[in-house]
């Protein structure tokens, strides 16, 4: 009998594997397993082996190919995200997309820019010149707040903010479960279960309320409010009351914590970067003269549009995808069996010197002369990308740049003494410490 070909990596104790490794530093680990053993390697997550792919081409092959699911960690997720876009499969999943899809047309879109530049405006105002915040707490005040406004149609204030503790506390529960060789089911009476119950139970009380009002209501301008309208061209059916709460659950989890980091990390390394600074408020004073910007002006501040990618690149939000394998195939040169789980890492191929010059560097300019067109397809890949590619992304894409011209107007950032901050990789790239900002206010 033939032995099964298995791509190179690092041995690993006999019953954990390389768990002690990915627990202590991931990043490094799979920085030092990309660097070390090259394209396709492998690694066991406790008695689990797991073929981590590093070569766009073979990303591509994952990711557009319909013989993988969602990997298994999300599905631990499910209580909170129900059989919503991020966890739901086949078919099912196809017919949500295609009613979806329609709420994120670029015109659509575009009508949220005002609410976004109207959130920003009012966070800003409640910073002082010369006091120390932590940027990564105003982010998601900020992305919470045009979340909710433009999914739900609410305001920011006390069930906005309920919205968003809830949201963190069930969370925080599940980056707890994400490297334990086994995590205990959901329906298992633990303390870390029951508080995401008692959290997801808060949640539910809010997005119920809110969809049995705009039922009542009839149509409106929320997000919320245009899914429940949506139907079906095959049948003309919408969506039941518990649909219409996964697929808000989803949406707002993506849409308010994932921004929040980049707008975070982007504070940060700004901070760090009084040079891109300069030019960043050269091209805003020269476009915006002062004013609120508005959709209409991003095509006409690339250097904001540079600043934003660089930031996605050193500090991707989703810094790995996880694929798992519905029938055997072969990936390169290694055959993946029914059932094995597929690893791709944007932090990884992000920082991949083929394709970047100096890649730890904090450089905008590398963007300015066509590199995203030169790049492979999958060198740069920070929403995802087949199919399944974040549905958000255009929402994103016209919220980050608005809401950093925003910022950069009115405040410069500065670093106070202190450790850096590193990143913290749970489900999405969280900082290790408070991102603590001295504000310096420009007007």
């Amino acid at each position: 009998m033939s032995k099964v070909l298995i791509p190179p990596g690092p041995k690993g104790h006999f019953l954990s594997g390389n768990l002690p490794e990915m627990r202590h530093d991931p990043l490094g680990f799979y920085l030092h397993c990309a660097r070390t053993y090259g394209d396709c390697t492998s690694m066991r997550f406790g008695l689990k082996r797991i073929w981590f792919v590093n070569h766009p081409a073979l990303i591509e092959q994952v990711l557009h190919s319909r013989n993988f699911t969602k990997h298994y960690a999300l599905r631990m997720n499910r209580l909170l995200l129900g059989n919503g876009l991020l966890t739901s499969e086949g078919e099912f999943w196809l017919r949500q997309r295609r009613l979806i899809q329609p709420v994120f047309q670029r015109e659509r879109i575009l009508s949220y820019a005002p609410d976004m530049t109207a959130c920003a405006e009012r966070q800003i105002d409640t910073w002082h010149d010369g006091e120390v915040r932590d940027l990564h707490i105003e982010m998601r005040k900020l992305t919470l707040a045009i979340a909710t406004k433009t999914l739900f149609g609410v305001d920011a204030g006390d069930q906005a903010e309920a919205v968003g503790c809830a949201l963190r506390e069930a969370m925080g529960t599940f980056d707890q479960r994400l490297f334990r060789i086994l995590p205990l089911p959901d329906n298992v009476p633990t303390p870390g279960n029951w508080r995401i119950r008692k959290a997801i139970r808060r949640l539910d009380a809010i997005l119920y309320k809110l969809i049995h009002q705009r039922r009542t209501e009839g149509q409106q301008k929320d997000l919320l409010s245009i899914l429940l309208h949506a139907r079906h061209e095959s049948d003309g059916s919408g969506m039941t009351d518990r649909q219409l709460r996964d697929e808000a659950m989803t949406l707002f989890l993506a849409g308010h914590e994932t921004t929040a980091l980049a707008l975070a990390w982007g504070g940060y390394l700004l901070a760090q970067h009084p040079e891109v600074v300069e030019k960043l408020q050269a091209e805003l004073h020269q476009v915006l003269g002062g004013r609120t910007p508005t959709a209409a002006d991003l095509p006409n501040l690339p250097y904001t549009e540079m600043v934003i990618q660089e930031v996605m690149r050193l500090y991707p939000p989703a810094y790995a995808i996880g694929r798992q394998a519905i029938g055997p195939c072969t990936i390169g040169d290694y055959p993946v069996p029914a059932g094995g789980t597929v690893l791709m890492s944007q932090w990884v191929v992000h920082r991949d010197p083929r394709y970047y010059d100096d890649p730890e560097r904090f450089y905008p300019e590398r963007w300015a002369d066509g590199l995203a067109k030169r790049l492979p397809r999958y060198a740069y890949f920070p929403f995802g990308g087949g199919q399944r590619v974040c549905i958000g992304n255009n929402f994103a894409l016209m919220e980050l740049p608005l809401v950093l011209a925003t910022m950069v107007q009115r405040f410069r950032f500065a670093l106070p003494d202190g450790p850096p901050v590193v990143p913290k990789p749970l489900l999405t790239l969280q900082p290790n410490r408070p991102v603590l900002v001295r504000l310096h206010a420009l007007r």
